[in-house]
């Protein structure tokens, strides 16, 4: 199988202190643990900043400024902004975001952005503008239909194609499974980039089942805090070590290998 680009997703947008010691929140846990995922061979960060009371916050002097220690600390990581709502957050907050952080690389949910549909087309012209890849998150078929017609209708731009498909949600108990992917492949068919993220204990083999269909994969305690054995992983880091042995464990194709890869 194909060696595929690895995200880490360290935070999340709802998860604090009391759900994992090791989760980061500030600045500086934020830049140590994507130090220690990318030592242990994640690619990418997936990144949410946190206010000073350690809420979801798309501050965009936050983000700035943790994208400023990021680049200093960790050059080769792949860095990627949320524009996630989380409850909290407008389309137009989320507009203003990208408006003025300007990121490389943004992943943006379909379904938010689709409750002011009239704003839609600003959100991907700004990231076009600014040179932002967009990285959309869906959800359910129901988002790919609506991806689908803003592309028809030209709101979606031919190069912003990329896509994560998110396996499960925020529920008690949540066990996403590998088998859960299949519909949202069907619905997409040729997507070029594509990554992956699961809910649950079964979150590693759930990515370890989409890079075996040519998929990247998105890992870390925004989605699930434990392994299959119900064992809460030490760190963010120990979550990367343990998918990245697993990768390593699939039959590769000869010519595959861990190398830098363009971001899904």
């Amino acid at each position: 199988m194909s060696r595929p680009l690895i995200m880490v997703a360290p935070n999340g947008a709802r998860r604090g202190k009391a759900d994992h010691t090791a989760l980061p929140v500030t600045t500086a846990e934020i830049v140590e643990t994507a130090a220690a995922c990318h030592a242990a061979g994640a690619h990418a960060l997936h990144l949410h900043v946190r206010d000073a009371e350690g809420a979801h916050s798309l501050d965009a002097g936050r983000y700035r400024e943790t994208l400023a220690e990021l680049g200093l600390r960790i050059p080769d990581m792949k860095l990627q902004i949320t524009t996630e709502a989380a409850g909290r957050f407008t389309v137009p907050e989320q507009l203003a975001c990208l408006r003025q952080v300007r990121p490389a690389w943004a992943s943006i949910s379909v379904r938010e952005i689709a409750r002011e549909p009239a704003l839609a087309a600003d959100v991907y012209a700004t990231c076009a503008d600014n040179g932002t890849q967009v990285q959309h998150i869906l959800y359910e078929v129901a988002d790919i239909q609506q991806l689908i017609d803003w592309r028809a209708r030209g709101v979606v731009r031919p190069d912003q194609e990329s896509v994560l498909f998110v396996l499960g949600r925020y529920r008690e108990g949540q066990v996403s499974s590998p088998a859960d992917l299949a519909p949202l492949r069907e619905a997409l068919p040729g997507i070029g980039q594509w990554m992956v993220c699961a809910f649950g204990p079964r979150e590693h083999e759930c990515l370890v089942d989409a890079a075996s269909q040519g998929g990247d994969v998105r890992v870390g305690f925004e989605n699930s805090l434990s392994g299959a054995n119900g064992q809460p992983h030490a760190d963010n880091a120990a979550s990367v070590g343990t998918l990245v042995r697993s990768l390593l464990d699939q039959p590769p194709h000869a010519q595959d290998t861990f190398a830098e890869r363009k971001p899904s």
